[in-house]
């Protein structure tokens, strides 16, 4: 069975997560599972949003990606990945799953940031534009990331961000898994 792999692209709000793991999706042929996204889809049955709803969308984000490691595929997951249950739910599972965990973190210059929050509309169900005070609120409650990671500043032309990360990948080693050895 080939060894699987899971990165997470992390980073506040507007800082290009989304665009640089859809990126690495295409490049790399994964699934990748967006948290916002998924919220949106939970908003649309109807439930009122909150707390409950934004853990339900990393639980369904968890709850794939886990069956594609039952499958021998690698995931990409994108999500803000703030708080440190956050990060343990991804370092979990994919300890639970032999799954080589890859960290990436988006970062921007603050007034790139604010250009691209203030610019950017993204329309989804039940979920309310970003704004700049949203962002600094967040801020406020993102903790710094103790285990490697790469650090990528996605003000740079999206080629090169992917490019970055791919080449970040290739220096990783990714221990293979011990095939079952026949008797001759």
């Amino acid at each position: 069975m080939k060894k699987t792999k899971l990165i997470t692209v992390s980073g506040l709000p507007g800082s290009g997560k989304s665009t640089l793991a859809e990126g690495l999706a295409e490049a790399l042929a994964w699934s990748i599972f967006s948290v916002d996204p998924i919220e949106a889809a939970i908003l649309q049955s109807g439930l009122p949003r909150g707390f409950e709803t934004g853990l339900a969308a990393y639980l369904v984000a968890e709850t794939l990606a886990a069956e594609q490691f039952k499958c021998g595929l690698s995931v990409i997951i994108d999500a803000v990945n703030s708080v440190q249950e956050a990060r343990d739910m991804w370092s979990n599972l994919a300890r639970k799953h032999d799954a080589t965990w890859i960290i990436i973190e988006c970062v921007l210059d603050k007034d790139t940031h604010r250009q691209r929050i203030e610019a950017r509309v993204r329309n989804m169900h039940g979920i309310p534009e970003v704004t700049w005070e949203d962002v600094e609120q967040r801020r406020l409650e993102y903790l710094p990331w103790q285990e490697e990671r790469l650090v990528v500043d996605t003000a740079q032309p999206h080629a090169e961000s992917v490019r970055k990360v791919l080449e970040y990948i290739e220096t990783i080693p990714f221990p293979s898994v011990r095939e079952p050895q026949t008797e001759e």
